[in-house]
């Protein structure tokens, strides 16, 4: 299994949005780094839910119900939409401000590439960040 992190701006599309629709495509990514992130998710893999901008702060659990295919929003190629669907809240938000003051965490991609909106998170990361959100 991989893990990822997935970064949204709560007023475009907030956890308890994604909690609603209870499934969801991710689409909208014009990173090549961040596509490339998308076509290695594999069914099944789990991502942090991430809300940008307002918070800085990872907020719950996603996994991966579909893996990568062609954005529906454009005609281009080059970009692909992966579907998730909500897990479970975190008990506590992890906040960037505790991610960035945990040594263990000095290499996540959501610090070292803090503009890549889809990330791979190591799995003692991921175990970490679970540990804090307890």
């Amino acid at each position: 299994m991989n893990y990822w992190l997935i970064k949204s701006e709560p007023e475009k599309y907030s956890w308890e949005k994604f909690n609603k629709d209870g499934r969801t495509f991710w689409d909208g990514v014009r990173n090549y780094a961040a596509r490339n992130n998308m076509r290695a998710m594999k069914e099944g893999d789990l991502a942090f839910f991430y809300h940008s901008n307002e918070g800085k702060e990872i907020v719950g659990i996603a996994k991966v119900v579909k893996e990568a295919y062609q954005d529906p929003t454009t005609d281009d190629t080059n970009w692909v939409v992966v579907e998730f669907s909500p897990v479970e809240a975190l008990k506590k938000t992890v906040t960037l401000a505790q991610i960035k003051a945990e040594p263990m965490l000095s290499e996540i991609q959501l610090v070292r590439q803090g503009r890549l909106s889809v990330s791979a998170v190591k799995p003692e990361e991921f175990d970490k960040i679970l540990e804090m959100s307890r």
